[in-house]
């Protein structure tokens, strides 16, 4: 019996609580997935995370949480630099001896505490509960303890606290603010030192990194002769039509281009304005002579490829689109099928060409780079390129661009373009070949590009996300003349 004031014997010793599993939240384990593909298989966002969405959408996921798990691997993608300096201050060990999965739910955490609308209380909760699904109770608890530091600020006093100051290190402290690794900073303000030096200050560099930080927009393309921009502005009247080219249409955010008609029937595609810009250029500088075969000797996947095709069959002349990979000249024929014109699409390397010397009217080599000018869309590659991967494009860029001139016959145009800003793969490159191959004079690209505003003293170009509202594709234009 108990006496009075006495506990009963029941309640002296609670039963255990049941065990809870933790609930499956289907957006942020597709976002771990994503982010776990991109750090041990070094896959592009760009192509697996549709993959898993199709995989989770079969099990039922919804529009909305597809939406939420890509603004969470975009977002976390491009900010990984500056959470991860906000989570080494939350934690008593360097951040290298944390397990990469382990990150990747604090930076995923992070990205929801400090940049979406998502409540605080929710993103921790949502985030520990991620941890309990994919790491276990344990690690779950250290989740929770570093994200509840992280929830004690907001992301501008967190960056004014671990960024050293600008005074101190400038450089270190934009890469810390913005999110770039340190070389990349330094390169960037290298290039608009070049082509924009009246306006290449802190204040520049600054727009140049809060651009590639920011959601791009989906661009279309009209394909000449089969689609028109009023076609596909009509068809989405919530979009835009381009800044530049008269062919882009620009969607509105979260705007979904595969259920336009010209799009599911290949009359239209989906391309960066600046690659479209790119093959205008080309194709309205004038040749000597003859105009009848293009070529595009850096073709994969199409999109230039399609476009060009386009514009020569409005001429009666016939494109050869090369790509040296297979799979890639496979993507290449399926962009330019239904082209009203004569086309050709063949696997060659552009450094031993399959065709004479001499040949073509009109070349372009859009060639292989460190693609830090497409950082908007592909906001993994500043993590995983290294300052020695630039030694290791330039022989090939090179050849590519002597491959391309010899190519060319006397008269003939010859584009090279790519979509970096980066000095050592652009002005680096041409200035290398111009020195060593006679009969080439420059083309000043500028007049080819009407209306666009920032384009420098020429005669080669350099796009700016900031400036133009495109990646930063570099185009350079010259005649074959001895």
């Amino acid at each position: 019996m108990s006496t009075p004031g006495s506990k009963p014997a029941s309640d002296s010793k609670r039963a255990p609580r049941p065990h809870r599993r933790p609930k499956k939240d289907p957006a942020r384990i597709v976002a771990f997935r994503a982010l776990r593909a991109v750090d041990e298989r070094d896959a592009y966002a760009n192509l697996i995370l549709p993959s898993l969405l199709r995989e989770a959408e079969q099990k039922g996921m919804d529009r909305r949480d597809a939406a939420l798990a890509t603004e969470l691997v975009y977002g976390t993608l491009r900010l990984q630099g500056s959470y991860d300096a906000i989570i080494e201050a939350c934690i008593d060990r360097p951040l290298r001896e944390v397990d990469p999965p382990v990150l990747d739910v604090l930076a995923l955490g992070a990205h929801q505490l400090l940049t979406t609308r998502i409540p605080s209380h929710a993103a921790v909760s949502a985030t520990v509960e991620l941890a309990r699904v994919v790491l276990g109770d344990g690690r779950a608890k250290f989740v929770n303890a570093v994200l509840r530091k992280i929830s004690a600020q907001d992301l501008d006093t967190w960056l004014a606290q671990v960024a050293p100051p600008y005074e101190q290190d400038a450089e270190d402290h934009l890469a810390v603010v913005h999110s770039h690794p340190r070389w990349v900073v330094s390169a960037l303000w290298d290039s608009l030192g070049r082509w924009q030096p009246d306006a290449s200050g802190r204040a520049a560099l600054e727009d140049l990194l809060r651009a590639d930080n920011e959601r791009p927009e989906v661009t279309l393309v009209a394909r000449p002769g089969r689609s028109t921009a009023a076609e596909l502005l009509d068809a989405r009247p919530e979009s835009e039509p381009g800044r530049w080219s008269p062919y882009a249409v620009r969607l509105a955010e979260g705007g979904e281009p595969g259920g336009i008609e010209a799009v599911k029937e290949n009359r239209a595609g989906v391309q960066d304005e600046g690659s479209q810009l790119v093959a205008l250029a080309l194709a309205a500088a004038k040749v000597e002579g003859r105009d009848r075969l293009w070529l595009d000797g850096c073709a994969g996947p199409g999109g230039k490829a399609a476009l060009l095709a386009a514009l020569a069959a409005e001429r009666g002349a016939a494109l050869v689109a090369s790509e040296k990979q297979p799979h890639r000249a496979r993507l290449v024929a399926r962009a330019l099928d239904g082209n009203p014109g004569p086309y050709t699409v063949i696997a060659a390397d552009g450094t031993k060409p399959a065709w004479a010397d001499g040949t073509f009217d009109r070349t372009l080599v859009d060639v292989p780079c460190s693609g830090l000018g497409a950082l908007r869309r592909r906001p993994e590659a500043r993590w995983r390129r290294r300052p020695d991967d630039l030694a290791g494009f330039g022989p090939l860029q090179r050849d590519l661009l002597r491959g391309a001139v010899r190519a060319t016959r006397i008269g003939g145009v010859v584009g090279y373009a790519t979509c970096s800003p980066h000095l050592a793969e652009t002005r680096a490159v041409v200035d290398d070949v111009l020195r060593d191959t006679p009969g080439l004079e420059w083309i000043d690209a500028r007049p080819l590009l009407p209306g666009l505003p920032g384009l420098g003293e020429g005669p080669d170009v350099q796009l700016w996300p900031h400036l133009h509202g495109t990646d930063a594709m570099y185009l350079a234009l010259f005649r074959r003349t001895a």
